[in-house]
Order: C-alpha cells, then sequence, then structure tokens
C-alpha cells in the first residue's frame, strides 16, 4: 500500500467536532446576551438534555474533569485512605493527592484492565473511607461485588467513569453506580465540549453541595458556605455539548465498525492479543487496545517505534502506572509485587488510533506496519 495514500499523522484518538454552520447561531445568541459563564441559559439546558441522555437524576458540569474528580471527593468528606488502581491516567490518583489522601494501589483482573474487586478486601485497613475505581476503556468495573464490599464496611464509592460516556449495562447507565461517578469531555473522549467534565450525584443533596463546591462556595452574593474552588464549565463550552449530543451515536457506530475492522484484520497475527468483544451497549469504542506479548515479532516498544517513524502516532496508555512515578512508587501498595498483572499489562499495551473519521484504508496501513512489512 502506497503511503502517499494515507493521510499523515494518524493519531491514536482525533476529536470530533459539531458542524461549524451549527455552532455559530450558538456563539452570535452568546454574543448577543452576553452571558459567557455563571450557570447561564445554555450550562442550564445542557445539564437538563445530558440527565435525559445518560438516563441520570443529578449532574453538574465542570470546566475539566480533574477538578470534578477533585470536588466529588471533598463532597463526601472522603479522607484517609482510598483504594484504587494504578492502571488509569495519573489525575485518578492526582485528585486523591489534592484532597490530602493516600492511595491505596490493588492489582486489575488479569488483563481485563479493570481493578480485581477480590482484591480489594485484602487492602482494605481501619483508615480506609472510599473506593475509586476505574471504567477503563469504558469497559465496567466489577460493580456489584464493589457496592457488596461499600456497604460491609461503610464506604463511599466514586467511580472514574471517564471514558464511559454513553455506557450502559443491563440495568441502564452504568454512571448510576456508587455515590458519584466523574466524566471527562476532554477533546480526547468519544464525547467532548473541548475542555470539560461532570460529576453525577445519586441525590439532589449531593447536587447542590457540589454545585457550590464548583462555585467557589456560594450559595448568593452575600453567602459563602465551602471552600470551594472555580470549576464552573464556561457557556461556550455547554453550547460545543449540546450540539455533540446530535451527533454521539454516530461517532460511536463508527468507531464499533472500525473495531471490528481492526479485529478482523489483526484476527491471524500471533503475539497479539486482543481484548475481548464487550456486550452490546457496553463499550462506547472509547480506545483500541491490545497486548503485544512476547511471541510477537517485536517487543511493545519497538513496534510503537515503527509506528512513530510512519506518522502513526499510537499510545502506550497506560503506561507507566502510576504506581510507578516518583510520587507514589514509595508506597507499601505500589510495589511491583502487589501490582503483577498491572505491571505486565502496562509493558504490553499500545492503543491503535481509533475515532469516526478513521479509514479503512488507514487501518490496513496500520495493520501492514504490525504485520512487519515495508511500507
Amino acid at each position: 500500500m502506497s503511503k502517499s495514500k494515507i493521510p499523515q499523522p494518524l493519531y491514536v484518538t482525533r476529536p470530533s467536532l459539531p458542524p461549524l454552520e451549527e455552532l455559530t447561531p450558538l456563539l452570535e445568541e452568546m454574543w448577543a446576551k452576553k452571558t459567557l459563564t455563571n450557570n447561564g441559559p445554555y450550562h442550564q439546558e445542557f445539564e437538563q438534555k445530558l440527565c435525559a441522555f445518560l438516563g441520570v437524576k443529578y449532574i453538574s458540569l465542570f470546566t475539566n474533569g480533574t477538578i470534578a474528580l477533585i470536588a466529588a471527593l471533598r463532597a463526601l468528606s472522603v479522607s484517609g485512605e482510598v483504594i484504587t488502581t494504578p492502571y488509569s491516567f495519573v489525575a485518578t490518583a492526582h485528585s486523591l493527592l489534592w484532597n490530602g489522601i493516600t492511595p491505596v494501589f490493588v492489582d486489575i483482573a488479569g488483563s481485563s484492565f479493570n481493578i480485581d474487586a477480590n482484591k480489594i478486601r485484602a487492602a482494605i485497613t481501619p483508615d480506609t473511607t472510599a473506593i475509586l475505581p476505574v471504567h477503563c476503556y469504558g469497559g465496567r468495573c466489577d460493580v456489584v461485588a464493589i457496592q457488596g464490599l461499600a456497604e460491609e464496611f461503610g464506604l463511599k464509592v466514586i467511580y472514574d467513569a471517564a471514558h464511559a460516556f454513553g455506557v450502559k449495562d443491563q440495568n441502564g447507565s452504568i454512571l448510576n453506580y456508587g455515590d458519584m461517578s466523574v466524566l471527562s469531555f476532554h477533546a480526547t473522549k468519544v464525547f467532548n465540549t473541548f475542555e470539560g467534565g461532570a460529576v453525577i450525584s445519586s441525590t439532589e443533596e449531593q447536587k447542590r453541595k457540589i454545585d457550590h463546591l464548583k462555585n467557589f462556595g456560594f450559595v448568593d452574593e452575600v453567602t459563602v458556605i465551602e471552600i470551594g474552588i472555580n470549576g464552573k464549565m464556561s457557556e461556550f463550552n455547554s453550547a460545543v455539548g449540546l450540539l455533540q449530543l446530535n451527533y454521539f451515536e454516530q461517532e460511536v457506530d463508527s468507531r464499533k465498525r472500525l473495531d471490528a475492522n481492526y479485529r478482523e484484520l489483526l484476527s491471524d497475527l500471533e503475539g497479539i492479543e486482543i481484548p475481548g468483544l464487550l456486550p452490546e451497549n457496553m463499550s462506547n469504542y472509547s480506545y483500541f487496545p491490545i497486548l503485544i506479548n512476547d511471541d510477537y515479532l517485536f517487543n511493545r516498544d519497538e513496534i510503537y517505534d515503527k509506528l512513530q517513524k510512519e506518522n502513526i502516532f499510537a499510545r502506550r496508555y497506560f503506561y507507566p502506572l502510576i504506581s510507578n512515578f516518583p510520587m507514589y512508587e514509595n508506597l507499601d501498595s505500589a510495589s511491583k509485587d502487589n501490582l503483577p498483572d498491572a505491571n505486565r499489562v502496562a509493558n504490553k499495551v499500545i492503543c491503535l488510533p481509533l475515532y469516526g473519521q478513521l479509514k479503512f484504508e488507514e487501518q490496513q496501513y496500520i495493520a501492514s506496519i504490525l504485520r512487519g512489512e515495508e511500507p
């Protein structure tokens, strides 16, 4: 396949964008009203439509997912130790440190990418106050086992659901599990507002507290009741989100087709492990991770470099593990002996380009490189 036929470069993900001609009238209206932030009309409409679209009762919009996660922990008065996974984006554990909380890492379950619920019990101590699991790549954690442990030990559960927009199971949205779930609307996500995030609360009281926390603790012009921060989503990002809702299902359908293409193109490649396909609606096809095993033509970093040289910017996502960064590596739970599966997967994983605009010819080109063929 000729390299000249492949638009360069190819990234692990590219943001979906609403049509500019649809965004322009919203911006003109925003300019006319001169309301740019502080719970404006787009912000309010976006919250309402998100609740209906996602099947949740209470949602609070944020400037990004990290601030949303920090606020969720604060709202639930989480302290002491929190059990979490090392296999995630670093913001998951950083949100704990920002709240003065000690992360306690638990291994993932085999090659599932998600925290091993069967190992959580052994990590619980008198100082444990919560569990912070991650629906990694949008795949649902073992929510039943996690909830059982939370009820048994009186723990809070906050789900980092940054990858899980629109993901459902037999009970509806997986965002309804736990005390709170946190979304990211960063440009790299299947659903994005360029920058943004949200907290899904389980009660009206929790939502009120979250809304106070994201706006400096203000109740009204002269009343402050929380040590809040500035985490508000702007009217511009809300307007983008309103339009993006119209195209989310189309984006997921495209990614689903591309996921199937990859599985067919790579199915006979020895040494490449492709994770199992999740049931219908239980994936939004956020990423396409593969594991590079020892019997493959190259090791993981060699194929990563080969792809980079062809301007194909795959990503070793998540590598390094959070537990191997300097601010975490001295924790007892960060020991590699404690996290064998997470370390193994982190050293083998690579996420291939996956986004709605990706072409089949581009996937074929990526597959040819993975087969060791000369471009």
